[in-house]
């Protein structure tokens, strides 16, 4: 089996390689039409720039999972924005792209919390599908869009999960079906549970997403032996390798707040429930410390006897 492991947004080793600089609404009110416009291009070719950056990093020390931030491009499915962010930085997504093809990378957005499919609000669905195709939108110009996912969660359960789900379903039918084909689905560390998020994503045909550290804070009827197989089957028809989350909880009483690194002790029991398994999978680390968790996690797991160490961020696991 191939574990290979990577990490989110910007590599914690590198100096002010931040990829999501940003601009507030209400600054860019107070500007001219002409500054307006100049900003958004300022701050997105530096956070592109710095993608780049990262990318080349990721490289460099052979992680081949990566995560880009989803704020690349400042206020660009606000309402009273809504620019071109596509056209005056064709070369750079292209040259984004084609480093990712060129690697063999693996990469993948992660909406917020907000773009979701279970409101009662029809303006917050409308929302959700403008914030996925605005991701959509960045995966196309890299030409990396068939190869690539962007995940979300299902999203609250207002008091009434059964009705809330129909009602996911429902609003998810607005999602256009190309966009649709691209994304996956996460269980939630409170809400809907690892069992619960692998049933929706069976009806609707869509990867799962697994989280380890939700799970464990959010625990399932079934147990995650029971599970993991059906999980994992919910990429075949992509043709993707499944992709599991990490992290571990920052103290006993934080218990759904990340840590700076990942504690081996605490994944460790998921390592060996996979073990029977004998598949090829991607872990994302969401740790605080992105890239330095990474690596320092896969040095951690390397000493395990029938561990091989086979890249900077890969693992052979017999």
């Amino acid at each position: 089996m191939i574990y290979q492991f990577g990490f989110v947004s910007h590599a914690t080793n590198l100096w002010d390689a931040s990829p999501a600089k940003t601009l507030t609404f209400s600054r860019y009110k107070e500007m001219t039409k002409e500054a307006r416009l100049q900003k958004l291009c300022d701050i997105t070719e530096t956070n592109l720039n710095h993608t780049l950056r990262t990318i080349h990093y990721n490289i460099g020390h052979e992680i081949n999972l990566y995560r880009m931030s989803s704020s690349i491009v400042p206020l660009a499915t606000h309402p009273e924005v809504m620019w071109d962010f596509i056209s005056p930085f064709k070369e750079k997504f292209s040259e984004i792209g084609e480093l990712v093809k060129k690697h063999h990378l693996r990469v993948s957005f992660h909406p917020n919390q907000f773009t979701l499919f279970t409101s009662t609000k029809d303006e917050v669905t409308k929302n959700a599908v403008i914030d996925m195709e605005f991701h959509y939108k960045m995966l196309e110009a890299m030409g990396i869009a068939e190869d690539s996912v962007i995940n979300i969660h299902i999203g609250g359960a207002y008091g009434d999960k059964k009705q809330t789900l129909i009602r996911f379903y429902q609003n998810l039918n607005t999602l256009p079906l190309h966009i649709k084909k691209v994304m996956t689905l996460e269980n939630d560390d409170k809400t809907y549970t690892a069992e619960e998020t692998l049933a929706v994503c069976q009806k609707e045909n869509i990867p799962f997403v697994f989280d380890y550290h939700h799970h464990m804070a959010n625990l399932s009827t079934n147990s995650l032996e029971e599970m993991l197989p059906a999980i994992m089957d919910t990429w075949k028809e992509r043709g993707l390798k499944p992709k599991i989350h990490l992290s571990s909880p920052k103290s006993e009483k934080a218990l759904r707040s990340h840590a700076d690194m990942v504690d081996v002790h605490f994944v460790r029991p998921l390592f060996e429930m996979l073990r029977p398994l004998q598949i090829d999978i991607d872990f994302m680390i969401e740790a605080k410390l992105k890239d330095q968790a990474c690596l320092h996690l896969v040095q951690e797991l390397s000493t395990i006897r029938g561990v091989k160490r086979i890249g900077g961020a890969s693992l052979e696991w017999k």
